[in-house]
């Protein structure tokens, strides 16, 4: 009987994989439904035995079935394994993406499965500390901030309660590679928890899911459940956000962990030292804890070995927004924006010219193709006024309005902010009214002062626009350096980003060839 194998992963299931399946069923087929191999492009995808071997076809629909069983598809891409776009990466956290069932045990432990935490336990908790330390591996939730610093901060703080929380509220756009850890590979991730609450002394974790993850949270659940005898006696608990943006910043999710609103706090105190009710906790992000895995399995100077400057191991990055070829791309960091958007990606699906890149969700900054130069690394972006976040990619062709992406920048921010910080909660909805100002390429009209004598000769004039792109300027710096949070520090990049290279979607003289390289 023809085996057949067809992702049950959200996106798929979005594109209509559970009817493709379906149909091959009908067709007397033996379904297995696993993980999603990230060609979100070719979806659903199916890899079909054949005399030839497994091979993949997509995107398909019911009516390929028939001739996919019959030999007549024109949707044959081959063996899904030596496809370019597969055959490029270097699979650490997504070495059983497409492989796998992702609830099965006896294929994660076919796989490898296990042998992280077998060999944490035999090192003892101050060695896995250390191959997490010798890894280089940093938080892959866009801080950065290396992972072995933080798991020792929490394993020399005193007290006999300790946790681990799993921080798994992907909010940002062009975001999914955690979505697909948790339907795909919920074990890994688990597993990861587990070796973190080993090695800093945490016998109780927690996944902090946002609750448009519905497929994600059924998949940990049921996880959870069937890990029990490999994990014990570390315990994992899942917890459903409400959806609130900011409670993707590590001591909003802990307040909302405990039952409160989801506000910031100010540091110090670290969550390292007193995190969740109190206690020391590591906040990890998914694909942080998911790496730990292969780490302990394959060594922390393997994993060393890969990188780039002081971004060492893998990202998975996530290639969205108006792109040829979308879906996850795990490499390791040094690769160009360049190869990523035109290379991999294969350019826009609207067969335009790329006009700019938002690098890092929302609140990443647009780079313009004079950028596909730099290498993906957390100092590089940087350096370039830019961040790697959360490592999603929005391509945008030559018809997007810049000004207009500021604005939705500013209006996320205002839509999103815990309310907590003045720059985050009056400086965002400021900055919609200026930009709605200075699109519609009106100046503001002079401040009111009889109350004021002593300023009665100020600003008598309209504002022009100069002075209300210097406003705008202005405030971005307020809410960069004045914030609480990244969310309000954050909110300038794409905005800053916008006015710097493309002024002429804002009135403002395009700048010159001389000046744009």
């Amino acid at each position: 009987m023809t085996v057949v194998r067809i992702s049950d992963d959200a996106a798929a299931l979005a594109c209509g994989a559970n009817a493709v399946a379906a149909a091959f069923a009908k067709a007397g087929c033996t379904i297995e439904r696993v993980s999603s191999w990230g060609m979100h492009w070719l979806e659903p995808l199916a890899e079909i035995d054949g005399p030839n071997g497994r091979m993949g076809f997509g995107p398909l629909t019911p009516d390929d079935v028939a001739s996919v069983l019959a030999g007549t598809s024109g949707k044959a891409i081959g063996t899904i394994a030596e496809h370019p776009f597969i055959a490029r990466q270097q699979r650490f956290t997504f070495a059983r993406a497409g492989k796998t069932r992702p609830l099965s045990l006896e294929d994660y432990a076919a796989t490898g499965g296990w042998a992280g935490l077998k060999r944490a336990r035999e090192l003892g908790p101050e060695a896995t500390i250390a191959e997490v330390t010798q890894s280089g591996l940093r938080g892959r939730g866009g801080a950065g901030f290396p992972a072995g610093i933080k798991w020792t901060t929490v394993a020399k703080a005193a007290g006999p309660v300790k946790y681990i929380v799993c921080n798994a509220d992907e909010g940002d756009s062009a975001t999914f590679a955690d979505r697909m850890v948790m339907e795909g590979d919920p074990f890994m991730l688990i597993e990861g928890m587990a070796i973190a609450g080993h090695a800093v002394g945490a016998c109780k974790g927690y996944i902090y899911v946002r609750s448009e993850y519905p497929h994600a949270i059924a998949k940990l659940n049921a996880a959870i459940a069937l890990a029990v005898p490999h994990i014990a006696p570390f315990e994992v608990e899942v917890r459903v956000g409400a959806g609130a943006y900011v409670c993707g910043e590590e001591t909003s999710l802990l307040n909302s962990l405990e039952g409160k609103r989801g506000e910031v706090r100010a540091k110090p105190p670290l969550p390292a030292l007193e995190g969740l009710f109190g206690k020391p906790t590591v906040v990890n992000n998914v694909l942080t804890l998911a790496a730990v895995p292969w780490i302990m399995a394959n060594g922390g100077a393997a994993y060393a070995e890969v990188g780039f400057g002081r971004s060492r191991g893998t990202m998975p990055i996530q290639l969205a927004g108006n792109v040829k070829h979308g879906g996850l791309f795990e490499v390791g960091f040094g690769v160009t924006l360049g190869e990523l958007v035109n290379e991999i990606g294969g350019g826009t699906a609207s067969g335009r010219p790329v006009r700019a890149v938002q690098v890092g969700g929302p609140l990443g900054a647009y780079h313009p193709p004079a950028d596909f130069h730099l290498p993906f690394d957390y100092e590089a972006f940087a350096a370039a006024d830019g961040l790697i976040g959360h490592a999603g990619l929005t391509v945008f062709d030559e018809t997007a309005d810049m000004s207009a992406q500021a604005r939705f920048a500013m209006s996320f921010c205002a839509a999103e902010s815990c309310g907590k910080c003045t720059p985050c909660r009056i400086g965002s909805t400021r900055g919609v009214e200026l930009i709605d100002r200075i699109r519609a390429r009106t100046g503001r009209q002079a401040d009111k002062v009889e109350t004021l004598p002593q300023m009665h000769n100020a600003r008598k004039a309209p504002r022009t626009l100069g002075d209300e792109i210097e406003l705008l300027e202005d405030l971005c710096e307020t809410m960069k350096f004045g914030s609480l949070c990244a969310l309000g520090g954050f909110t300038p990049y794409p905005v800053l980003s916008a006015l710097k290279h493309w002024p002429e979607d804002f009135g403002m003289p395009a700048p010159s060839q001389e000046a744009a390289e």
